[in-house]
């Protein structure tokens, strides 16, 4: 199967499987496969239940609600992309956007480098503005890597960012509630940031999604550009 055929078979598989959990499927899903990375950008996504609590201020039950059914959903995932595709992941991160009723899962695949061949223009100010955020939200990142998959998709990988206190949360049980509060914060802040990426991107910045796999410590973010003509 050639690369653009197992991107529609991820795309039409993540749109199928979410209608049959959700109730709804999304409006669109936009699959792209780059190894070592896939991300799948998902549009106009949000049941006729969630829309509901969205009006009734209660986006965080939402976001809970979501994760539950995304404990699930990512291993039947990852099954498909191993089984159908060939695609043997080493890591799974999803987040959302319920304000623009928009999503993202992002695989990383196995025994592969992942920042070989990614050098983009104004890289490492990007890099920099990047970890002012981290600095602002936790810390300076030990590592901090990017690859611009295509010209409206970039990926960033931080490794090394959890102060101690998060690590004492995760320790004691309270991994969810670090996740929904960094969610919100990281990606606040990264808007604060929106104008000095989007010069050195020389794009508009659509939409971001951030992830984190508290057992690595390491962070996922994935920009979506419209870049300037």
């Amino acid at each position: 199967m050639d690369l653009k055929k197992e991107e529609k078979a991820l795309g039409s598989y993540i749109g199928r499987i979410l209608r049959e959990h959700f109730g709804k499927g999304p409006g669109s899903v936009f699959a792209t496969i780059s190894h070592p990375y896939i991300t799948v950008y998902i549009k106009d996504f949000l049941s006729p239940m969630e829309h509901k609590l969205m009006l009734n201020g209660q986006s965080k039950y939402v976001e809970n609600i979501r994760d539950m059914v995304m404990e699930t959903l990512s291993e039947e995932i990852k099954v498909f992309m191993k089984n159908d595709l060939g695609l043997d992941l080493s890591e799974f991160h999803y987040d959302w956007n319920l304000d623009s009723h928009s999503g993202m899962f992002m695989g990383v695949t196995v025994n592969e480098p992942e920042d070989t061949g990614c050098s983009y223009k104004n890289q490492e100010d990007v890099h920099d503005e990047v970890i002012k955020v981290s600095i602002k939200a936790e810390k300076a990142p030990g590592e901090v890597y990017s690859c611009m998959l295509n010209p409206r998709t970039l990926v960033v990988v931080r490794k090394k960012i959890l102060v101690a206190v998060e690590k004492e949360m995760i320790s004691i049980g309270f991994s969810e509630a670090l996740t929904l509060a960094k969610r919100n914060l990281e990606k606040r802040l990264l808007y604060e940031h929106a104008d000095s990426l989007q010069t050195y991107l020389d794009a508009k910045l659509e939409n971001a999604f951030v992830s984190w796999n508290f057992d690595l410590d390491n962070s996922l973010m994935v920009f979506i550009l419209k870049p300037n003509k």
